[in-house]
């Protein structure tokens, strides 16, 4: 049985990530799209009145993959390879959608809904999802941390997996961005965990951190 053909508007978003993440948003046109996919522009503009709805829609694809693989699951506590997995998926997102962090402060600026969106995101549900993770970890007693500390270890947490790759680009200037980047970036993170891990589980910690070496 052949595999259902994909609708040209989900093509043009999937299209254009790949694109964005190579070459730049900047560096990339509606023209550039259309050509990559073998349509007219009059197609393209018939699903997206320019690049700008494109980049929202993706970044509500972001948005969704934060939200559905960073929840707290209900049915079982978390466990210290949950804490890891929460760095991966964080820096995943990243490394999928890593075109939205080279210039987000401009792409903000060329669009107003994306701009209110994202700062919703981020000050709400972001925040919440960060707390959560927190919050259930020191219950557990996986971590020891004082409450009027969980926000600012948060942000810090937030500000190294958001400005990771930029910091890899500069400091690697010679070095392509691969996903050998993001575990560099979970050891970072993780690094600024490990004073609040509790004895009984440093073992498994540093095991973890051992998974990201190299």
């Amino acid at each position: 049985m052949s595999k259902p053909r994909i609708k040209t508007y989900d093509r043009i978003i999937q299209e254009s990530l790949k694109l964005f993440n190579e070459q730049g948003e900047r560096n990339i046109t509606t023209n550039h799209i259309a050509a990559h996919l073998g349509i007219s522009p009059g197609n393209l503009y018939y699903h997206f009145r320019n690049k700008e709805e494109i980049v929202y829609q993706i970044f509500l694809m972001y948005r969704d993959f934060i939200n559905q693989r960073l929840a707290v699951p209900e049915e079982r506590d978390m466990t210290v390879a949950d804490l890891v997995n929460y760095l991966d998926t964080a820096f995943l997102a990243m490394w999928q959608f890593r075109f939205m962090f080279y210039d987000l402060p401009g792409m903000l600026a060329r669009s107003p809904q994306l701009q209110s969106e994202y700062h919703q995101f981020v000050n709400t549900e972001l925040k919440s999802i960060l707390g959560e993770h927190f919050r259930e970890f020191i219950r557990l007693g996986l971590l020891k941390m004082d409450e009027e500390d969980i926000e600012a270890v948060s942000i810090n947490i937030w500000l190294v997996v958001k400005f990771w790759f930029a910091f890899e680009q500069t400091s690697r200037p010679k070095s392509p961005i691969t996903e050998a980047s993001g575990h560099r970036g979970v050891r970072q993170v993780m690094a600024l965990l490990k004073p609040y891990v509790q004895p009984d589980f440093m073992a498994a910690f540093q095991q973890l951190q051992a998974r990201h070496a190299g």
